[in-house]
């Protein structure tokens, strides 16, 4: 009989992990470990949520782009998602991959187009009446970075176009940063004194988000653009073909290594070739991109969460070199984990410096038999982060030393492990395989949950990132994340490099929260309790009517719910019996934190049954807000309109294709105030 609690407790910390390194990965440009572990990860993960779908959550890396904007620029709302690609390793998953399309296409075969996957930056550009208006990072995927005037700068990216374009559409490419380019600015870069760039797309990134359009003009980046977003007001070509080369018709630089292909073996073997010349190339590239040729096949075939099912990503194989593993290190998570990593003699493969790479835990560490002193096996798989695959028994010395997370952690001082960031005590629960820091003041714990408490999925709360939670815990400023709601626009302004509008933004956003309340369902979520991810959270908010109602729940009563196993039900016990988190809970009522309750029974909610989809911008609350509300009133929110959908909630610069939707099969749309009139009726 199947251990289901093992199982769920795997894709928990799958998650946990995942997200991690999305965060290091595509928020600071620092990651830590390799693409091929990385894609590992999310392998094992895709492989369990498919073989139990009932552990699916909304808030699962698979059903994610990527990860949050950062502070610095404005923040721009994609109109369509830029949606990532799944990967194939394997001619057998490029396959795999064809035969699912090619079973929703109803059997028919049908041609390809065959790009580069460049190491690169996506963007989107957007143009209006001819003149570029807009250029966007990818950010989570939903919201990105307004970096329009630097992206100004790149010469390849046309300000304006011709006249016969559509009124108003929006392209998406890859800025990049060519190896000669790369090799020449680390060149200045090492002259000057300052710290090198790890790789072309570090470099990329890097470049494209600097506060000073300057800067980005003096390096040497370009663009390919690979697809059309959308476009208004005129009649695009009808397959992706002969829409790169409409786009290049309108002064945009198309990749000229683009090929079409009949079919899925065309695309095998233009893998095979590139495959072979891919260090000739002057740029950076991490395997192909396949996609279907017929724009009327992509828009059917649609997306599996957040990626296309008419697109995938064909890897190239990791690369390999060796290298001295020195130390093995202890950084603290949010939740107060222990998480150890490798300090790697430097090392170059294929072109990137690795110095250092992430190790899940001391468990998987011994399974690998790596020990400090080793000579390992580093693989990277065409991007930055390395793994380390396992040791090179043959060079031992007899001088290597086995990693011990326990007596690396001794603190002489206190003649005990310690918290490597706060002195904390280690603990270990029973079961598990990580240690914890058990100081519920650990700065970096506390740097972590306020960054958890302010993210878009809990309490969305802009301009409290990374660097910001950073420093108002270095200040002092705040000691939990109720505090968030004591802090003046004056203190905010006196930090260094924070001026009177960031405060006030800041300080706006955090009285959002209370303007227009969050549903309880976030409020659990933001809180960080261990287990609670978004669907347990919206699970527990559909039971619970309010944090009190919570707080007092039995043991018994936690575990009749289906889902909520013993190990969840005692982490939320042991959570609400801790004082200090009475005392968080108590400063954010007394705050005005006060949630929206979503507890009822289904039969009882006035819009039970029914299916809503959204289009274009609502002005009295984002996507997200409206769908909380949907859920609450016993209603669903979906993403493409279909012959169940009740009402099609129309907003400001609609998507077409939506609307055609509609239209074809007969669904009622719904103006802004019309959708608000049906919510205060079912309230």
């Amino acid at each position: 009989m199947e251990d289901l609690t093992r199982i769920k407790d795997r894709i928990e910390q799958l998650r946990k992990t995942i997200n991690y390194h999305n965060y290091r990965y595509y928020v600071l440009d620092s990651p830590e470990i390799s693409d091929a572990e990385y894609d590992q990860l999310m392998a094992e993960l895709r492989q369990l949520e498919e073989k139990y779908p009932r552990f699916l959550t909304p808030d699962s890396p698979t059903q994610r782009v990527g990860a949050a904007p950062l502070e610095a620029f404005n923040t721009v709302e994609h109109r369509y998602p830029l949606l990532s690609l799944g990967n194939a390793f394997s001619k057998d998953e490029l396959l795999a991959w064809y035969g699912r399309a090619s079973k929703l296409a109803g059997g028919q075969s049908f041609d390809f187009v065959c790009e580069h996957k460049i190491d690169g930056l996506a963007v989107a550009l957007t143009y209006v009446n001819g003149q570029f208006t807009v250029g966007a990072t990818r950010g989570d995927g939903f919201r990105g970075e307004d970096v329009t005037q630097n992206l100004k700068t790149i010469r390849s990216i046309p300000l304006s176009v011709s006249r016969e374009a559509p009124p108003r559409f929006e392209v998406r490419g890859e800025v990049f940063l060519p190896k000669a380019g790369f090799h020449k600015l680390n060149q200045e870069r090492a002259a000057e004194g300052s710290p090198l760039f790890a790789n072309p797309r570090n470099a990329a990134a890097g470049s494209v988000r600097q506060l000073d359009p300057r800067i980005t003009a003096r390096r040497p980046l370009d663009i390919y653009i690979y697809g059309l977003g959308y476009a208004e007001g005129k009649a695009t070509p009808p397959t992706h073909r002969e829409t790169m080369e409409y786009l290049k018709s309108l002064g945009f630089k198309i990749n000229p290594h683009n090929a079409p292909v009949a079919d899925v073996e065309g695309a095998a073997e233009y893998y095979r070739t590139w495959m072979g010349k891919r260090e000739s190339l002057p740029y950076e590239a991490d395997g192909i991109v396949v996609k279907v040729n017929s724009r009327e096949l992509q828009e059917r075939l649609g997306n599996i969460g957040h990626e296309p099912r008419w697109a995938i990503a064909y890897k190239f194989p990791a690369t390999q070199a060796t290298t001295l593993l020195k130390e093995v290190r202890v950084s603290v998570g949010r939740t107060g984990t222990l998480n150890p990593y490798a300090v790697l003699e430097p090392v170059s493969v294929g072109g990137v410096t690795i110095s250092r790479a992430a190790l899940h835990n001391e468990d998987d560490i011994r399974r690998k038999d790596i020990r400090q002193g080793d000579w390992v096996y580093v693989q990277r798989a065409g991007e930055v982060i390395p793994e380390v695959i396992g040791p090179i028994k043959s060079r031992r010395t007899g001088e290597e030393k086995e990693f011990s997370l326990l007596e690396t952690l001794f603190n002489p001082d206190k003649g005990r492990p310690a918290c490597p960031a706060c002195g904390g005590e280690v603990y270990k629960p029973e079961g598990e395989v990580m240690y914890y820091c058990a100081n519920a003041a650990c700065p970096v714990q506390l740097q972590e949950r306020l960054q958890h408490f302010a993210s878009r999925t809990a309490m969305d709360i802009h301009g409290i990132g990374e660097s910001m939670s950073a420093t108002l815990v270095g200040k002092r400023l705040v000691k939990d994340v109720a505090d968030l709601y004591s802090l003046t626009r004056e203190q905010l302004s006196s930090l260094e490099r924070m001026g009177e509008k960031s405060a006030a933004n800041i300080i706006s956003a955090i009285e959002d929260t209370v303007r227009h309340k969050r549903p309880l369902s976030r409020i659990i979520y933001a809180l960080g309790i261990r287990h609670i991810g978004e669907e347990m959270a919206n699970l527990l908010a559909s039971h619970f009517s309010s944090l009190d109602d919570l707080a007092a729940a039995s043991r018994e009563k936690l575990t009749s719910i289906p889902g909520v196993g013993p190990k969840i039900a005692d982490s939320i016990i042991a959570f609400f019996r801790q004082e200090e988190n009475e005392e968080i809970i108590q400063k954010l009522k007394d705050a005005g934190v006060n949630p929206i309750g979503e507890k009822a029974k289904s039969e009882e909610l006035r819009l039970a049954g029914m299916e809503f989809v959204i289009t274009g911008k609502l002005e009295a609350f984002t996507r997200e807000e409206a769908e909380a509300r949907i859920r609450a009133l016993g209603g669903t929110g979906r993403d493409n309109v279909t012959r169940n959908t009740a009402y099609l909630v129309v907003g400001a610069d609609p998507g077409s294709t939506k609307l055609a939707r509609a239209l074809a099969l007969g669904t009622r749309q719904l103006t802004e105030e019309e959708f608000i009139r049906i919510l205060e009726q079912a309230a």
